[in-house]
């Protein structure tokens, strides 16, 4: 089984690598093209340029925050810059302006690369549209939900996993005398992408956890029906499936 996941893990860093561009911007910025999709299907882009005194500088162009913005998601709550900063915190990205901004040297830099491309996902994530004006945050619905049944949990828990790499995890309830540990991801916007990078996340994850230790994802169907793909990819890798609209149905696990 070990053998099997870290081929795995060797074939999804194969597919970062051969999927993944470059092009001089200017004497300055190189633009980097990642595999990775956005909430429009479009392929998120960071810009790397070497700063003399802090080594190499990695920037979202602004582009995260602006796409909120335009879409009429504002983020002037206390409540909401409380979740930006605590998702930017979790992968050690700066906010400078509207702009993600991460450091790194030639040895670190895959790991910051990771950590910036992965906070640019979590945070255009973190938001659920229902309108043109934004009503709600999907992971807010959630956290409430848990509250509600008074459901022990650590917000935004991050993970090194056997890799190296940092995998941050929306919610993890510690083990209790009927229930092993469960680590929680709520999914915003359910698509075979967001279901690759869960399951990376979590092969990576689960060996450095405890070996009884269960992932489970949140999706959100409210908006789009659930494609059968999505829950069976994350089932034939041991995580464990919650459609938003079948969440009472999980309950009873997460509160014990």
């Amino acid at each position: 089984m070990i053998d099997q996941i870290r081929e795995l893990l060797d074939q999804y860093s194969k597919w970062l690598r051969d999927k993944t561009t470059l092009r001089r911007i200017n004497e300055k910025w190189i633009e980097i093209t990642t595999p990775h999709l956005d909430r429009h299907n479009d392929y998120v882009q960071v810009y790397c340029r070497l700063d003399p005194d802090n080594g190499l500088v990695l920037s979202d162009g602004g582009y995260i925050i602006d796409d909120l913005k335009s879409s009429g998601c504002e983020l002037k709550t206390p409540k909401r810059q409380g979740l930006l900063r605590m998702t930017l915190n979790g992968f050690g990205v700066q906010l400078e302006g509207d702009s993600l901004i991460i450091h790194a040297t030639p040895e670190t830099f895959p790991l910051q690369k990771h950590n910036l491309v992965q906070a640019m996902l979590a945070v255009n994530d973190l938001f659920y549209l229902s309108q043109p004006t934004v009503t709600s945050i999907f992971i807010e619905d959630v956290t409430n939900w848990l509250e509600l049944h008074e459901v022990r949990y650590t917000p935004r828990v991050k993970f090194t996993g056997h890799t190296g790499f940092d995998h941050l995890f929306d919610f993890v309830i510690p083990k209790s005398r009927q229930q092993p540990e469960r680590i929680i991801k709520a999914i915003n916007r359910p698509n075979r992408e967001q279901a690759q990078s869960l399951v990376f996340a979590w092969l990576d994850t689960r060996e450095v956890r405890p070996r009884d230790s269960r992932a489970y994802a949140i999706l959100n169907d409210t908006e789009q029906d659930l494609a059968s793909d999505v829950g069976e990819a994350l089932k034939r890798y041991e995580i464990v499936p919650v459609p938003w609209s079948e969440r009472e149905k999980a309950r009873e696990e997460l509160v014990a």
